[in-house]
C-alpha cells in the first residue's frame, strides 16, 4: 500500500519531531506540561508519536525556542507565530513576541497621530419635556404625534467592565424594550468648522477645538430612550439671526428628530422633537436651515427664523446634495428637483415647498448619486452650475448650466457608460470627476479640464484610474452604523479628495487611499489596540496666525468610546517631497491576514458585495510529535 495515493497524502502532511520531557515542561502551565501530566487527552499513533493538531512549520520555530530560549524572529511570521505561542501557553515566547511586534508602535502614535479623546461620562436619562409619544409644541403650533414604531437595537451590549465611564451605565439602562445596543461605541463622527459631533447609541457629545486649549467637550446631551441613526452638527453660520445661540446639533432615530441649541456656557437647550412620520434617510444643515430626507419622498425642513417644522411630499428621493441655500435632489423618476430654502417662509401661506425641476434623464434613470460644483465663487456675470449624477443602470453624466442659459436650463455635457453596476457616490471638483458604483466599491476617476474655471469641452473629462475599496459589511449587526463608515471621496472641491477603507468591520486599522491613483496615502493603527467602529475626514480652520492655514483630519471612533486624530495634511505633504509606494488598499499578505478577523459568509446580496461576520477562524495543519521517554 506503500504506493496508495491516501497513503501520499498522509506522508505530505505529517511530520514528526523528536525532544524531551525536561525541554517540553520547563515553561509552567503550558499545553506541554497538561498534556504530559494527563490533564489533556492524548491521542498517539503505534509508535507512540503524540498527534497534535496545529502547523507543524510554526511548531519548529517553538519547539527551537523550547531548547534554547533563543528566537530569530526575522525568519519568521511573528502575528502568526505569537497567534500559536499563546496556544500552547508559552508566556515568554508570547511576550519577546509582542515585544517584536511592538517595536515600531507607541501608545503615543506615529508622526501622523494628533490627538486622543477619552470616552465621556455617560449622562442622566432625557427629561420627556417635549414627548415623543404625544402631540408636540413646535413654533406655537401643536403636531399631532403621526409617529411610526420606533426601531430598536438588535444586540446586546458588550461587558466594559470599569474600562470607562461608558462601562458603568448598567444593562437596564442601556436596553431599550427589552433589545439593547451597544452603548460603549463611536457610531458617527461629523464635523463642521473647529467642531465635532460623536454620535453614541443614545447620546450626542459636541467638542470644539482651539490652538491654545486643544480639543474641549462642550456639549453633552441627555440620555435617549432610542437609538441615534443620524446626527447633524451647525457650528457656525455666516450672518445667522440666532445670536449666540447660532450652534446646533440634531440627531434622529428612524422618524424622531431632536434639536438642540449649543450656549456659549456649553449648556444645551432643546428647541423641539419633530417627527418625519417616515424613517429618516438623511439629516443636515442648510445654513441654519435643519434639512432631514427619506427615499420615500418626504422632505422636512426647520426655519431657524420662523422656528417652524415643514413636512413636503415629493418624488422618491434616492441621493442628495447641496449648494449654497439650495437643496438638490435626485429621485427615483430620473428627474433633479432643487429647493430654496431661503425662500422657504415666503411660501408659508400655502403651506407648501417650492419644489422646481431642473433637469430630467435622458433614460430616465433613478439619479442614485449626485454632486453639485458651483464655480466661480464671486462672479460679475453670476454663478454657473456643474452637477455631476450617477444613476441606477451606472451612466454616469455632467450636466452645465451657465447664467446666460438660466432660462432654457442645465445642458448636458458628457456622458460615461463604464459602470455596469449603480453608481453609489459621485464628486465633481475642480480637477477630477469621481464615482463609485455598487460592484465591491468600484472607483473610476476621470481628470477634469478647465478654462476660467469653467469646465471645457476641450479635450474634455479624459479617464485617469481604476481600482476597487474591497470593505465587508458585518451581517451579524453588532449595533453599528453605516452613517458612521461611509468610504468617501472626502476632502474640499477644490483640493484632493481621499478614500478611507476599512477592511472587515473588527479592525484597528484604515487604509488612507488617493482618488486621483487609488495609492495608499498612509495606513492608520489604533493606538490602543481598540477596533475602528466609525470614521470621518474633516477639515478644520486655521488659527488666527498670520501663515496659518486649515488643516485636514481623519477622526475615528472605537469600540470602547474613544475618539483618535490624524493628521492627513502631514501626510500629504510627507507625500509629495517623496514617491508614494506603489500601494492601494492592503495587499495580498495584509489582505489575508485581514481576512483572518471574519469568517466570510456564503450566501450573496443582490448587489453581489461580500459579507461578512465576525467570527474567528484559525487555520490548522497537522503536527506529530514524538517524545524522548528519557
Amino acid at each position: 500500500r506503500v504506493n496508495s495515493p491516501v497513503m501520499i497524502v498522509w506522508v505530505c502532511l505529517f511530520f514528526r519531531f523528536s525532544t524531551s520531557r525536561q525541554t517540553l515542561t520547563w515553561v509552567p502551565d503550558s499545553f506541554f506540561s497538561s498534556l504530559l501530566s494527563g490533564r489533556i487527552s492524548t491521542l498517539k499513533d503505534e509508535t507512540g508519536a503524540i498527534f497534535i493538531d496545529r502547523d507543524p512549520t510554526l511548531f519548529a520555530p517553538i519547539l527551537n525556542f523550547m531548547r534554547t530560549k533563543e528566537l530569530y524572529p526575522r525568519s519568521i511570521n511573528v502575528h502568526m507565530l505569537m497567534h500559536e505561542a499563546e496556544f500552547y501557553g508559552i508566556t515568554p515566547l508570547v511576550r519577546k513576541l509582542q515585544l517584536c511586534d511592538e517595536l515600531d508602535r507607541s501608545s503615543c502614535g506615529n508622526v501622523l497621530f494628533n490627538g486622543y479623546l477619552p470616552p465621556p461620562v455617560y449622562p442622566a436619562k432625557r427629561r420627556n419635556r417635549h414627548s415623543v409619544a404625544g402631540s408636540q409644541l413646535i413654533g406655537g403650533r401643536v403636531m399631532p404625534p403621526e409617529r411610526a414604531p420606533v426601531r430598536r437595537s438588535n444586540t446586546m451590549p458588550p461587558n466594559l467592565g470599569n474600562s470607562g465611564m461608558l462601562g458603568r451605565a448598567s444593562t437596564e439602562e442601556r436596553s431599550c424594550g427589552g433589545q439593547s445596543s451597544d452603548s460603549g461605541m463611536v457610531r458617527i463622527i461629523c464635523g463642521h468648522h473647529n467642531w465635532i459631533a460623536v454620535a453614541y447609541a443614545q447620546f450626542v457629545v459636541c467638542y470644539r477645538v482651539k490652538e491654545s486649549t486643544g480639543w474641549q467637550q462642550v456639549f453633552t446631551s441627555p440620555r435617549l430612550d432610542w437609538v441615534i441613526d443620524r446626527v447633524a452638527l451647525n457650528a457656525k453660520v455666516m450672518g445667522g439671526s440666532l445670536g449666540d445661540n447660532d450652534k446646533m446639533v440634531a440627531v434622529a432615530s428612524v422618524t424622531e428628530i431632536i434639536l438642540w441649541a449649543i450656549c456659549p456656557d456649553g449648556n444645551g437647550n432643546e428647541i423641539g422633537v419633530f417627527s418625519l412620520n417616515v424613517p429618516v434617510e438623511a439629516l443636515f444643515f442648510v445654513g441654519n436651515q435643519l434639512i432631514a430626507t427619506s427615499h420615500t419622498g418626504k422632505v422636512g425642513v426647520w426655519n431657524a427664523v420662523t422656528k417652524h417644522w415643514q413636512n413636503q411630499d415629493v418624488v422618491p428621493i434616492s441621493s442628495y446634495d447641496t449648494a449654497g441655500s439650495f437643496l438638490i435632489l435626485g429621485c427615483n423618476n430620473g428627474s433633479i428637483y432643487y429647493i430654496d430654502v431661503q425662500k422657504f417662509p415666503l411660501r408659508m401661506k400655502d403651506n407648501d415647498l417650492l419644489v422646481t425641476e431642473l433637469y430630467r434623464d435622458p433614460t430616465e434613470d433613478a439619479i442614485t448619486a449626485l454632486s453639485v460644483y458651483l464655480t466661480p465663487k464671486t462672479s460679475d456675470s453670476g454663478n454657473w452650475i456643474e452637477i455631476a449624477y450617477g444613476t441606477s443602470s451606472g451612466t454616469v453624466r455632467v450636466i452645465v448650466q451657465h447664467p446666460e442659459t438660466v432660462g432654457s436650463g442645465p445642458q448636458l455635457f458628457q456622458t460615461f457608460s463604464v459602470h455596469r453596476s449603480p453608481v453609489t457616490k459621485i464628486m465633481l471638483s475642480e480637477k477630477h470627476l469621481i464615482s463609485v458604483c455598487a460592484d465591491n466599491n468600484h472607483v473610476r476617476t476621470w481628470t477634469v479640464t478647465r478654462f476660467r474655471g469653467m469646465i471645457s469641452t476641450q479635450p474634455g473629462s479624459t479617464p485617469l484610474t481604476s481600482f476597487k475599496i474591497l470593505s465587508l459589511d458585518d451581517v451579524d449587526g453588532h449595533g453599528g452604523c453605516s452613517a458612521g463608515t461611509e468610504i468617501g471621496p472626502y476632502g474640499e472641491r477644490d483640493d484632493q479628495q481621499v478614500f478611507i477603507q476599512r477592511v472587515v468591520p473588527d479592525t484597528d486599522k484604515l487604509y488612507v487611499r488617493l482618488s486621483s491613483n487609488g495609492k495608499r496615502l498612509c495606513e492608520v493603527r489604533s493606538v490602543d489596540g481598540t477596533s475602528i467602529t466609525a470614521f470621518m475626514v474633516h477639515e478644520c480652520e486655521g488659527s488666527s496666525r498670520i501663515g496659518s492655514r486649515p488643516r485636514r483630519y481623519l477622526f475615528s471612533g472605537h469600540s470602547n468610546g474613544s475618539i483618535q486624530m490624524w493628521d492627513l495634511t502631514t501626510a500629504m505633504e510627507i507625500a509629495g517631497k517623496v514617491d508614494i509606494r506603489a500601494l492601494g488598499g492592503p495587499t495580498e499578505e495584509e489582505l489575508l491576514e485581514l481576512l483572518d478577523q471574519c469568517d466570510l459568509a456564503l450566501t450573496r446580496t443582490p448587489d453581489s458585495t461580500p459579507r461578512a461576520s465576525t467570527c474567528r477562524y484559525t487555520h490548522t495543519c497537522t503536527t506529530l510529535l514524538w517524545l524522548d521517554r528519557s
